[in-house]
Order: structure tokens, then C-alpha cells, then sequence
């Protein structure tokens, strides 16, 4: 079963940076048209001026995917670029420090608003569109495929980032909704559950905190930090007709660091 995902047309958010830019660069190494969405238009410009050799391939597009219209924009763009979509990459993620006993910060709500309900609202539309696409190819194994970038947060418990770990549990769970609701139609849903891979909000964190890395490494079976573009890789599979038959799935590249038993204090 081929890997391959050129030719195939991906919308992937959060592309201006980090992850995201990581998942983009190697679609369109793979030969895969690509849509390069974030709110930040002056990095997406710079990114995209630097993919010499790529210009038929990639657009780029700015605009704050929680409204409505600017989703309809974007899969609007994309279409008119390329005629089609074929995948979607949920990428954009915010991880929001939060007090649990804060009855006054609005974290949570700003947390559901970024990482689920944007992300909701884009697969929504998107598959909709992929379904139509579909209509008179009974042959296709697959109409579209779309990945959600989750955490491991959603199965920890750091109370500090409490909100973040709510949207991320909300996002695994709408990844397992979804995949149930589109199977008939075709249209495949699967997540990545990140944890200790180089991303934009590690790189400030190990920047901020001397100790940072070192915790992570301690605390990382596989006792490093994995590169964005191993995440990349992850995500071109469940794009990719290799993955023809999996939906609903939430795959983890987190280098083991979920094995191990959160609680510092010894069990007996």
C-alpha cells in the first residue's frame, strides 16, 4: 500500500510556524498541493517566498479560523486554486496556562474556542466538500482524510494546564465522533497526539525555563526530543492510502513518555 500523497490537495493550519510548518513543508516535498492557513499573514509570507521551486504547489492564506466566513474563505481559496481538497490537517494549537480556582479567567472558553471549536467548524465544511467530490467515484477507498493535532495533555493531568487539557480531550473525542459520523461517506479522521516533540510553544518554554529540557528528557522513556518532522511523517500515513482502513484512531508520538506513572511519589 503506497505512502504517496502527490497530486492530493491539503488545507493545513497552523502552518506559519512549528509544527504545522513542519507538516507543509513535507506535504509539498511529497509533491502534494498545499494550502498553508495561520493568522500570522507577514511569517506565512516569508515561508512561503522561501519554498523556491514550489510555486504551483502551495497558497498560502490568512485569517482567524474561528469565524465563519473566514472558513468559508479559506476552502473557497482552495478550491480555486487547486479544484478540490483532499485533506485537511487541523494543526493550529495554543496551549494556555490556566488556574483551576480562577473563577475570572476565561482560559477555558479561549482554549475550546482555538483548539476544538475552529478545528470543528473548518472539518465540518471541508467534508462536506469532500464528500460531494466523491459523489460519482465509487472506486475511491478513501473521499478525504483528516488529522487533528491533539496533546498528551488530554490523558495527564497538570492543573496547570488545565484548559489546555480539556480542548485537547474535547478534540480527541470529536476525532472519535466524526470518524463514526463520516465512515459511510468515506471521509477518514484520525489525531496525533503530540508530546515531547520540538514545537514552537517547547521552543519558548525550554527558552524560558534552564530546567525545562532536562525535565522532559528525565521523564521521556526514549530520552530525547522528537524533531516536528517525525510528526510530519505520522500524519502523512493517515493521510495516505496506507491508512485506508483506519479511522477514529489518536496515534501518540510522544517517545514514551505517556508509559510512565505521572505521580512522582512511589506507589508502595
Amino acid at each position: 500500500m503506497s505512502f504517496s500523497i502527490s497530486g492530493k490537495t491539503a488545507i493545513i493550519t497552523g502552518s506559519a510556524n512549528g509544527v504545522g510548518l513542519a507538516i507543509a513543508r513535507h506535504f509539498i516535498d511529497q509533491g502534494a498541493n498545499v494550502v498553508m492557513a495561520d493568522r500570522d499573514e507577514g511569517k506565512l509570507k516569508s515561508e512561503v517566498a522561501k519554498m523556491s521551486g514550489a510555486d504551483e504547489q502551495v497558497i498560502f492564506f490568512a485569517g482567524d479560523l474561528r469565524e465563519r466566513l473566514t472558513i468559508a474563505n479559506l476552502l473557497s481559496a482552495t478550491v480555486d486554486a487547486f479544484d478540490r481538497v483532499d485533506i485537511l490537517v487541523n494543526a493550529t494549537r495554543q496551549c494556555f496556562p490556566s488556574d483551576p480556582l480562577d473563577d475570572q479567567s476565561d482560559t477555558v472558553e479561549e482554549a475550546l474556542q482555538q483548539n476544538l471549536l475552529a478545528s470543528l467548524k473548518l472539518s465540518q465544511l471541508v467534508a462536506k466538500r469532500m464528500i460531494a467530490q466523491a459523489e460519482d467515484d465509487t472506486d475511491l477507498k478513501t473521499a478525504g482524510s483528516i488529522v487533528n493535532l491533539s496533546s498528551i495533555a488530554a490523558r495527564r493531568t497538570q492543573p496547570e494546564l488545565m484548559a489546555y487539557s480539556i480542548a485537547s480531550a474535547a478534540l480527541d473525542q470529536m476525532t472519535r465522533s466524526m470518524a463514526v459520523a463520516l465512515a459511510a461517506s468515506r471521509v477518514r479522521v484520525n489525531g496525533v497526539a503530540l508530546g515531547s516533540v520540538m514545537s514552537a510553544n517547547l521552543k519558548e518554554q525550554m527558552q524560558a525555563n534552564d530546567n525545562y529540557r532536562e525535565r522532559i528528557l528525565h521523564h521521556t522513556p526514549m530520552g530525547r526530543i522528537g524533531a516536528a518532522s517525525e510528526a510530519a511523517e505520522a500524519v502523512q500515513f493517515l493521510s495516505s492510502d496506507a491508512a485506508a482502513f483506519m479511522t477514529g484512531q489518536i496515534v501518540t508520538i510522544d517517545g514514551g513518555r505517556t508509559l510512565l506513572d505521572p505521580v512522582s511519589v512511589p506507589a508502595h
